[in-house]
Parts: C-alpha cells; structure tokens; sequence
C-alpha cells in the first residue's frame, strides 16, 4: 500500500461524498444497516466511517434506543461527516480501528464499510472489533470485490493507464479492490477466534447522470488524486476529462450504468 492511499484530505471528503456517496457506497450502506433491523437497544461501532454514509443509514434504520459511534482515522473525513448529520444517539471520535479505546464487550454489533482494505494490519482490526463486542454481537463489514466486477472503478484505472503508461497510478485496482478473497478473509476470522463466519455476493447498479460523475468522483475524491498530481500536479483536469471521456466511449451519452460488486461479511463473537 502506497503512503497516498489513506490520505483523505483538501476537498476530497466533500467530493467523495458528493459523488461517490449515492453512486456506488449509498446502496451497499442501506443493505449493511437492513441487516441490522432486528436489534432493538443497545449500541453499534462503526470504524471507517468515513463521510458518515453509514451512519446516517444506521440512523435512519435503528429504533432510538440504539446509539451509535462512529469513527475514522482521519480528522478531515469526520469533521465532513459530523456536520452533515446531528443526533443525540450519535457520537464522533477519531480511533484507530487496529486500537479501539473501547472496553471489552461494550457493543451490540460492529461494522465497517469499505475500510478493512485500508487496514495495514487486518488481523488486528478483526481480534479488536471481536473484543469490544458482547457475546453473540455481529460484526458486519463490506469490501469491494475484484475491479473488472467494478465497471466504473475499472474503466478509470484503464484511463489512468493510457494517461501514466510509464508509471501508471493503481490506487483503485491495489487498495479498495485488492482485498476480496473470501477465503484468506473467512480464515482470518476463524483465527480472530468468531464463532461463525459467512461471506455473500452482493450486486449491484451504479447509475450516474453523465460520465463525468464518476470520473469526478474517482479521480479526484479519492486517493487517487494523490497519484495522479504526484506524477503532474497540473494534469488533474486532464485526467478526469479522459476517464469521463472513456467512461462515455464504454456507456454512452447521458445516463450511465455499470455494475459494482462487494462481498458482505457477517461474523459472530
């Protein structure tokens, strides 16, 4: 993993949210809170929260007697997400989801988003979300399957490649999509000591006004964008017109359609 690749800073939050949010990461955040329509009280964790899509679903899906905390490692992204949402059941704090400042069994359920993939050291994370939850808690978390199974995410990595050819930025194809192995995951979770353990496919359509919305949103509201101005801090511009161009080539004019595909984790303590 790159040094780049966690580093959310400058507008990207805000164009993340705004782009990202309801393109690819609002349809898998409604699923995740769904599957945790039966809890009644008590309280959920959330790490990697991000812009607080999650969160914001959580609120929405969970009665009031539930609470939720959610956190991230970086400061830009909640300072982004708590002004967007204000509860009294919802707290904010900055954590180290490899060094949760929770006690043991605090939490009803964990759940993570699109983060373990970040996660230098997954094991880690897995043995801490275990520890803070009571027994019989769930842990549920989300990472996007391969990138050619991400038709958006895959046509811009291609673009950056006919751009960089020399040096090409793979941010997209190593971090976000270079974690999916159901199996190194479902073993790493028997060895966190979960009781049980199941991995499902989720598909589903990403579907954007125009071509240049998720050029927008990958190449320059994620970390992406740290590579490409790295190689030519003045090609940016030029960068996201060729993903948004290629995106065009590939879907058409206007409206555009392309599959996005995670796996969906759940695990008990």
């Amino acid at each position: 993993m790159a040094k780049t690749d966690t580093v959310f800073s400058g507008s990207i939050p805000s164009l993340y949210d705004k782009y990202l949010g309801p393109l690819i990461f609002q349809p898998y955040a409604d699923d995740l809170a769904g599957r945790l329509s039966d809890l009644s009280s008590g309280r959920v964790l959330e790490t990697a929260a991000g812009t607080g899509i999650v969160t914001r679903a959580l609120l929405r899906a969970l009665p009031n007697s539930v609470s939720v905390v959610a956190t991230d490692l970086n400061q830009p992204m909640i300072d982004h997400a708590s002004a967007q949402v204000s509860s009294d059941r919802l707290s904010w704090q900055q954590v180290d989801a490899q060094a949760l400042p929770f006690l043991d069994e605090t939490f009803e359920a964990v759940v993570c988003q699109f983060g373990f993939m970040f996660f230098p050291d997954k094991k880690k994370a897995y043995r801490e979300a275990r520890r803070v939850l009571k027994p019989g808690g769930h842990f549920i978390f989300s990472v996007w399957d391969s990138i050619e199974d991400n038709e958006f995410a895959d046509v811009v990595t291609l673009a950056m490649a006919d751009m960089f050819p020399d040096d090409p930025p793979l941010f997209l194809a190593r971090t976000p999509h270079g974690h999916h192995d159901k199996t190194v995951i479902l073993n790493e979770l028997q060895k966190a000591e979960f009781t049980s353990a199941i991995a499902q496919t989720v598909t589903r359509r990403s579907v954007a006004a125009s071509g240049r919305d998720p050029a927008i949103g990958y190449c320059q509201g994620t970390p992406l964008r740290n590579e490409i101005e790295s190689r030519d801090a003045g090609r940016l511009a030029e960068a996201t017109e060729l993903a948004a161009r290629q995106i065009t080539e590939r879907f058409g004019d206007g409206p555009v359609d392309g599959k996005i595909q995670a796996k969906v984790i759940t695990a008990i303590r």
